[in-house]
């Protein structure tokens, strides 16, 4: 490597135009603003929540939703694309030895001046919604821990619901192949739940297939929301017992319901007012995985008891989904989920990819405010 000449060092600094210098300072002083703003929760909620981005995300589905295929996807593919060539020619001038001091000043601020584009674009866009006070507050819901009775309760409630719902359900799976279906159903959905909610509403669907489907299954994601471009999408090709409320998941994200908690519960409050039997059947199934598992936290042999109630087809509708994660099984894994688990703690998700179970306190919270017959 070779040291940056004094020449090299004033031709790095010295000639910045007075635009570009403004435009860094513009940056810089935008990012602080927004971080300090992130720290306060209430007015997070009053302007930003409430106030700025449902006109932002709307305006992103009314310009991106009719168009069939997810450009968030594209946008992502050209990004690696773009990044991969960038790194070769980083490469290959590290093996010729035209590493400069002064390139890699410049790749510096390259990547730092990039970097303060995307956390504001993020945040401008949908990331502070991370810091709002949320759907406990819009409930009046008192979160809290709770107790193995609590959890108990509230999961023999489920396996009543689960197996109710179990036979109809199963009659009705086959139509969520198609999904054209499965999203307008997902759409009906918010709009039964917002004539109980207002908070629940729904406007300019922009809810689409992955491209990545696939990649997905390796990945481990069932879904994702893309901030840049408003787009929930959803992995079409995991079992479709799971894909309903995974839909209403992510269309949580687009009202802004940013952590994995509250996008699970307000993916919970959707497909549970579905008039539609099999989104029922999948927000129970999928609550029952997230009860039955904090259960087996706590003591193991009581989840036993509930195991043994459910339905034959549901026991089965679980074994199918757990063979499925396994055969996508991957050395790259415990990588994943780890860098995954280090974005949401950042995130304001201080228990990684433990967050997504903590819909369980969100839901006992509900149990005990509007009672057993509310869930």
């Amino acid at each position: 490597m070779q040291f940056m000449t004094m020449k090299e060092y004033w031709h790095i600094f010295n000639p910045m135009s007075r635009r570009r210098k403004i435009t860094w300072i513009v940056l810089v002083v935008f990012a602080g603003f927004i971080k300090v703003f992130s720290f306060f929760p209430v007015a997070v909620e009053k302007y930003y929540s409430l106030g700025v981005y449902p006109f932002v995300s709307r305006a992103q589905r009314i310009a991106l939703g009719w168009i069939p295929f997810s450009v968030g996807d594209i946008f992502y593919l050209t990004v690696l694309i773009w990044g991969t060539v960038k790194l070769f020619g980083f490469t290959k001038r590290l093996f010729l030895g035209r590493l400069t001091g002064a390139y890699l000043l410049y790749m510096v601020q390259r990547i730092v001046f990039g970097c303060l584009w995307i956390y504001i674009v993020f945040n401008l866009a949908w990331g502070l919604n991370y810091n709002r006070t949320g759907i406990a507050n819009q409930l009046q819901l008192q979160v809290r821990n709770y107790s193995t009775t609590d959890l108990q309760e509230v999961l023999q409630v489920i396996v009543s619901r689960l197996n109710d719902a179990d036979s109809m359900a199963h009659v009705k799976r086959p139509w969520l192949a198609q999904h054209a279906y499965l999203f307008m159903e997902a759409v009906r959905s918010y709009k039964e739940l917002a004539i109980r909610y207002d908070f629940a509403t729904y406007k300019s669907p922009s809810v689409k297939r992955s491209l990545f489907s696939y990649l997905g299954n390796y990945l481990g994601f069932t879904g994702y929301y893309n901030p840049f471009s408003g787009e929930a999408q959803v992995n079409t090709t995991v079992p479709l017992s799971i894909q309903p409320f995974t839909t209403c998941h992510e269309m949580g994200h687009q009202l802004g319901y940013a952590k994995e908690n509250e996008a699970n519960f307000s993916g919970y409050l959707a497909a549970h007012a579905s008039n539609n039997v099999a989104f029922r059947y999948s927000v129970y199934f999928e609550m029952y995985i997230y009860a039955a598992r904090g259960l087996y936290v706590r003591d193991s042999n009581l989840v036993k008891q509930y195991t043994h109630q459910l339905d034959s087809s549901v026991k089965r509708d679980y074994r199918d989904l757990s063979a499925f994660f396994r055969r996508y099984k991957n050395p790259l894994d415990p990588i994943i989920s780890r860098l995954y688990g280090k974005f949401l703690k950042v995130n304001q998700q201080p228990q990684g990819l433990m967050t997504y179970d903590e819909v369980i306190a969100w839901l006992i919270a509900y149990y005990k405010k509007f009672g057993k017959d509310a869930l």
